[in-house]
């Protein structure tokens, strides 16, 4: 369908027309609201896809296939994670309040905009967490159809299972049944965590936090870093009026302490705008991270998922190994117990203690996100997945073929692999600009 699509031209509608309709003596008297324009959806549009599964499943990757193999007469598409997606439109919505006031469709001129730039809009990481996202994306989704927008998502779930005990979820409800009628749903669950598959170690963690960590992180800020066209120095952004400081930055290398990045009220925004001035990050002195210290945990995923996203190169220096980063051998111990009553360890492994298990988790971080999963320390299925989430984006980035990404190594492909990680790179800045 794609191959022969055409899609409409985007009417842009007027401010003025976006405005309440006058109302009648009638309506006025008798205090009846005037109904609300309706975006139309086209009877036969392209079905759009939705992709999901758990992690590691392989959703990212087919969205990338799917966007870089796109028949030439779509001649404009736009690709962009589902969060930063959503920050620019509450940018957006705050713009066009303090321009034109809070009596006005301001979604549907919005949805307009983002119509223009791409007649596929693909999301990766699709999903709702909180009521504002909620409300806006009823009325969102369906004008940007109205325009004849082809949507392809992943998601770490089922539509039914959006937005799951929310405030208001009955609003919610017609814009799952959109997603169901207009999106076909695809289950990418599997077994095997894709991005967990052995490849050889490329030495970017180092633990624990002794006269060698210092070392490390120094040795490869200075190999990714530009110490003779850019000797290191302090540096400073700003996003959204305030100032993020790095304490040392080398070409398109910057170096922080936990503490420096994780351990201020930092956020995604923050984060983004990093993500946009460097393409390597040196992070030392990270701490192991129980129930105690959940904020710092929720910060540093956000982070971890920012680097990702952006193909970035990590190094981290830990306290601990990076299967106990969220989980101490105590809650380790107590997660076991727990999966064991739920049949979610395997019976054979009874015999087995929590050294052992952790010995394993060495190996195997899919253990570690089982584990995670048995642990009553998280706060619903939103929460462990970002966790595991996390875990197994660090198995990939760790990896050599990872950190050589890029690099032109000879060996790795050279001249045109480093050129097409260039072209990534790029396109995630559009995408998040």
């Amino acid at each position: 369908m794609l191959a022969e699509y055409q899609a409409p031209k985007v009417v842009r509608p007027s401010i003025e027309s976006l405005r309440p309709q006058p109302q009648s003596l009638f309506r006025s008297l008798f205090h009846i609201k005037a109904p609300k324009r309706q975006a139309e959806v086209p009877a036969n549009p392209p079905k759009g896809l939705y992709m999901y599964g758990d992690v590691g499943s392989g959703k990212t990757m087919l969205m990338d296939l799917f966007y870089d193999t796109l028949p030439h007469n779509i001649s404009s598409k736009t690709r962009i994670h589902f969060h930063n997606f959503m920050q620019d439109v509450h940018k957006r919505l705050h713009a066009m309040k303090m321009d034109h006031g809070t009596d006005l469709d301001a979604v549907s001129y919005i949805a307009a905009d983002i119509a223009e730039k791409g007649s596929v809009l693909c999301f990766d990481e699709f999903q709702c967490t909180d009521v504002a996202d909620a409300m806006i994306l009823r009325s969102l989704l369906k004008a940007l159809m109205s325009h004849g927008v082809v949507l392809v998502t992943t998601s770490n779930r089922h539509p039914d299972d959006l937005y799951k005990n929310g405030i208001q979820r009955a609003s919610f409800i017609p814009c799952i049944n959109l997603l169901k009628t207009r999106l076909r749903i695809l289950n990418l669950d599997s077994t095997t965590d894709y991005r967990k598959i052995p490849r050889p170690p490329s030495g970017v963690y180092h633990h624990p936090l002794d006269k060698a960590a210092s070392s490390h992180a120094n040795r490869w800020f200075k190999f990714l870093g530009d110490f003779k066209r850019d000797p290191p120095h302090k540096a400073s952004h700003e996003v959204w009026g305030r100032q993020i400081e790095v304490p040392q930055a080398s070409g398109k290398a910057a170096m922080f302490t936990f503490g420096e990045l994780i351990g201020r009220a930092t956020g995604a925004a923050d984060y983004l705008e990093l993500m946009r001035s460097y393409d390597a990050f040196i992070i030392t002195d990270v701490p192991g991270m129980t129930h105690r210290e959940r904020d710092w945990a929720r910060r540093f995923i956000t982070f971890i998922d920012a680097v990702y996203e952006s193909r970035a190169k990590l190094v981290l220096t830990t306290a601990v190994p990076l299967f106990q980063l969220f989980m101490s051998p105590e809650e380790i111990g107590e997660a076991l117990h727990d999966g064991r009553q739920k049949g979610s360890v395997k019976h054979e492994e009874e015999h087995e203690g929590v050294e052992d298990v952790m010995r394993q988790m060495m190996d195997d971080l899919g253990m570690n996100m089982q584990m995670l999963k048995n642990s009553n320390l998280f706060t619903g299925d939103e929460e462990r997945f970002a966790f595991s989430r996390a875990l197994s984006r660090l198995s990939e980035m760790g990896s050599q073929e990872w950190v050589e990404r890029g690099l032109g190594m000879e060996h790795r492909g050279g001249l045109n692999e480093k050129e097409g990680w260039q072209r990534m790179r790029s396109r995630w800045g559009e995408d998040n600009s």
